[in-house]
């Protein structure tokens, strides 16, 4: 934790509202300057107090009150607890920028002095804790801080912007529930949507940009073997579906060694095998869970009818019953507009300098900020270094990988990441939304 750092947890051990007043004319670096220490205070605040999805109450009312200060009309419970904020100033392109709210039942292990300690009831009636170990808390902060300098700069920039708290994307189902619940119909369907997701193993200080497929199809399948139990000392009078389970495991990682192209990214992970409860009892059942993923919808397709012939084909040559296979809506793959990437790529070089934009890896992550490219607006999002240089530096020198998103031990070095964040979505908007010259 740097010095700079340290002074602000210090001065700001208790909550105040943001203020929303600059110098006319600052610019975004300035300005920046000027807010941090109160925008980092917000971020703590957001980083202590984290809510799973679906239950993102006060994180939404927290998120809803910047936004009205700030000058914006707001409507709160949009698909469940999503915020939609506009700022209509004057004739021009509609952009929508988006944040996260929710976080995730893990229990955080930082150390940091501001580390959570909420719990939450997961399912079973266990109890759990609660971290923003995604980094939604630095995007949230993110969206607030932009939001501000923009309807504090009316000058610099046209049209309107809109504003979105999206809930549950950890679950992959908050953007779908927001546009169910009308968002584009009932406020405006944006000409451009842009995000951006912090990474763990960027540097802090760049950004990483690219058009195309960033993020893959996530779905998930869950088979219930059928068997029939029986003792351990007589498997002739029993039908094992442990055995069947064994034998589908190994299949299933044929499907895409041997049924996909080379050329086209999948994978399929059985990440989870229940069954019995004792050692000489065959059980009546096994149950499996699978993710799969993807990019193409044709490939999604083809693994997703694959798993389901296999593990019928398995049940058929043990005599058993049909199995039960249960596929989960999935997340569709992340396509980066192309055009879209490239100008803000430039855009953002001349925010933070060609040095720290760099280009992007596709991952086989997901993201349901897909879905509203899906709906027809070109999106972008990019990713954003968020531990700093000397942390990686160490990681590496000490054999070990920094912690990834979800870990318990990850978080942001958001003095420096926070930064790079509002300067990078802020030249976004005055790129696309920019005065007639």
């Amino acid at each position: 934790m740097t010095s700079r750092l340290r002074y602000t947890f210090a001065v700001v051990l208790c909550f105040h509202g943001l203020t929303t007043h600059s110098v006319h004319g600052q610019s975004p670096d300035q300005w920046i300057e000027q807010h941090l220490p109160e925008l980092t205070q917000a971020y703590i605040w957001f980083h202590q107090n984290p809510e799973v999805s679906f239950a993102e109450k006060e994180t939404a009312a927290k998120f809803s009150m910047y936004l009205k200060e700030a000058g914006y009309d707001v409507t709160t419970d949009v698909g469940g607890h999503g915020v939609v904020g506009l700022m209509r100033n004057g004739d021009g392109p509609t952009v929508m920028l988006r944040t996260d709210l929710d976080a995730l039942p893990v229990k955080e292990q930082t150390a940091l002095p501001f580390a959570s300690k909420k719990t939450v009831e997961a399912a079973g009636g266990i109890t759990t804790g609660i971290m923003h170990a995604c980094g939604h808390d630095v995007h949230i902060t993110n969206v607030i801080g932009t939001a501000q300098y923009l309807a504090s700069h009316r000058d610099q920039w046209h049209g309107t912007l809109m504003v979105i708290g999206q809930p549950a994307e950890e679950r992959g189902a908050g953007a779908q529930a927001m546009l169910d619940d009308g968002l584009f119909e009932r406020f405006a369907k944006p000409d451009y949507a842009v995000a951006l997701h912090v990474g763990s193993d960027i540097a802090a200080g760049t950004v990483t940009v690219a058009g195309g497929f960033m993020l893959a199809n996530v779905d998930s399948v869950d088979i219930t073997l059928k068997g029939r139990g029986g003792h351990g000392s007589a498997p002739q009078t029993t039908v094992d579906p442990i055995a069947m389970a064994a034998l589908l495991i190994v299949d299933l990682q044929t499907i895409v060694s041997r049924e996909i192209a080379a050329t086209s990214p999948a994978v399929v992970t059985v990440g989870s095998i229940h069954a019995g409860s004792k050692h000489n009892i065959i059980p009546d059942e096994c149950h499996l869970q699978l993710t799969i993923r993807s990019y193409d919808d044709q490939t999604r397709e083809t693994l997703l009818a694959s798993i389901q012939r296999k593990a019928n084909a398995i049940s058929t040559s043990f005599r058993a019953e049909k199995p039960e296979i249960k596929i989960g809506e999935g997340t569709p793959a992340l396509e980066n507009d192309d055009e879209l990437a490239g100008r803000l790529a430039k855009a953002f070089a001349e925010a933070i300098g060609t040095e720290n934009v760099l280009p992007s890896e596709p991952s086989m992550g997901g993201e349901d900020f897909s879905r509203y490219g899906r709906a027809g607006v070109p999106i972008l999002m990019y990713r954003l270094g968020a531990v700093s240089q000397e942390r990686l530096d160490r990681f590496k020198q000490l054999g070990v990988s920094p912690p990834s998103l979800h870990s318990a031990t990850f978080y942001p070095d958001i003095d420096r990441a926070l930064p790079v964040a509002m300067k990078t979505m802020i030249a976004a908007v005055l790129e696309l939304c920019q005065l007639t010259k």
